[in-house]
């Protein structure tokens, strides 16, 4: 019998393609990219980066909190931007959600993400003991 368990709350987006927003294995979860999409209508919050980076760690937060844990648990995130010259706002956004020690970290420039997005996030969480 498998111990994997499907995490899915209506405070994140919808899945937008044949994935989960995050799936339990045990004590860890593996948290699915969030793009800048409002829950509600499924549409960007913004053009505007800063409103995007804030909208994706809410709704990374909303998917933690789903499963039980919080942004605190998140030992690693890949980050994903298509302009790498916005770094240093999504590092600002990130400090606003995030704590001391911060999860270990990888961001990379892409061409192009779903829906126009400028960046992106997903990440591993671990709870519990």
């Amino acid at each position: 019998m498998s111990n994997k368990a499907v995490i899915n709350t209506d405070q994140a987006p919808a899945a937008i393609g044949p994935y989960s927003q995050a799936i339990k294995a045990g004590n860890t979860v593996y948290l699915s990219g969030q793009i800048p999409l409002d829950p509600a209508t499924m549409a960007l919050v913004s053009d505007d980066v800063e409103a995007q980076a804030r909208q994706v760690f809410t709704n990374l937060r909303a998917v933690c909190e789903e499963a039980a844990g919080t942004l605190q648990d998140v030992v690693k995130l890949n980050l994903y931007l298509v302009d790498l010259e916005n770094f240093a706002v999504v590092n600002e956004v990130m400090e606003e959600f995030f704590d001391k020690p911060f999860p270990a970290r990888a961001a990379v420039g892409v061409k192009a993400l779903p829906k126009g997005a400028q960046f992106e996030a997903e990440g591993i969480m671990v709870i519990g003991d």
